[in-house]
């Protein structure tokens, strides 16, 4: 069976479970997978249960998908994702992304669990996703192409939406929270970076760093979704300051900006 066929297939098993196909999905990040819980009228499927679906094996990722009503529109949430570092190939990285796609998804907000390269950033920081540097040494739109995904060379000039990260603006300042921008770069990890790298990271001009999110992007803007990225900078980055660095940190600082984080997504999606 053909890659786009298996994307099809998922998409299909998808539809007939749910009253209305999505306009809006959120990919949820390590640790924020709670704003899956805050859908009303909610359906909830384990990835488990989706035709080629690939799971997800890190701590804070759940392997759901919910789809339900969030301020009056229908919303598809991904509570986890896939990872390269996990072994998945790049294609069943993007795999999610594709079946959206195919769903009919319009807007696709990308969230992550980042490090802060930019000193002058906070821990707990929520930071709108300028741009992203791709580090990973791999891009989903490598191999045989398939018309029906999308064209062969995509521009990338803008693979995160000027309009939507406005609305991001917006809806951060209706609860007084001020969103730092900047630019992601996407690293394959699993071991966090060396202070020598986000040295380099940083006169690059990077300001945030995460092992995910980059694929997803470039998938969607293939499939001419448009593209939000929320990186929440769960620790600084190595070096940065002077401690170790633990998963842990990251879960705790995540589940610290939960209220804060959905109230977000909540004010942007109204916007829509």
């Amino acid at each position: 069976m053909s890659y786009y066929d298996q994307v099809r297939e998922a998409a299909d098993a998808i539809r007939p479970r749910v009253p209305e196909i999505p306009a809006i999905a959120i990919v949820l990040g390590s640790g924020l997978g709670d704003f899956a819980h805050s859908l009303g009228d909610a359906v909830t499927m384990p990835y488990a249960e989706l035709p080629h679906w690939p799971a997800s094996r890190v701590v804070g990722h759940a392997g759901t998908l919910v789809i339900g009503k969030a301020r009056g529109k229908t919303v598809a949430a991904l509570a986890g994702r896939c990872h390269l570092y996990e072994g998945h190939d790049v294609g069943r990285v993007a795999f999610a992304t594709r079946v959206l796609g195919l769903l009919g998804v319009k807007t696709l907000i990308l969230t992550n669990a980042a490090g802060g390269v930019n000193a002058g950033f906070s821990q707990g920081a929520l930071m709108v996703i300028d741009d992203h540097i791709n580090l990973m040494g791999q891009n989903p739109l490598v191999g045989d192409h398939d018309e029906r995904l999308g064209p062969r060379f995509p521009d990338m000039t803008e693979v995160y939406s000027v309009r939507l990260r406005g609305v991001a603006d917006r809806a951060g300042q209706a609860i007084n929270l001020q969103l730092p921008h900047g630019v992601y770069a996407g690293l394959l990890g699993p071991s966090y970076e060396t202070p020598a790298e986000i040295r380099y990271l940083r006169t690059i001009g990077a300001d945030a760093v995460g092992m995910s999110t980059v694929p997803e992007a470039i998938v969607a803007r293939h499939m001419k979704m448009d593209v939000l990225g929320i990186s929440c900078i769960t620790n600084m980055a190595a070096g940065v300051l002077p401690q170790l660095l633990d998963h842990a940190d990251v879960m705790q600082t995540a589940a610290r900006v939960r209220g804060q984080f959905i109230a977000l997504l909540e004010g942007i999606i109204g916007r829509l």
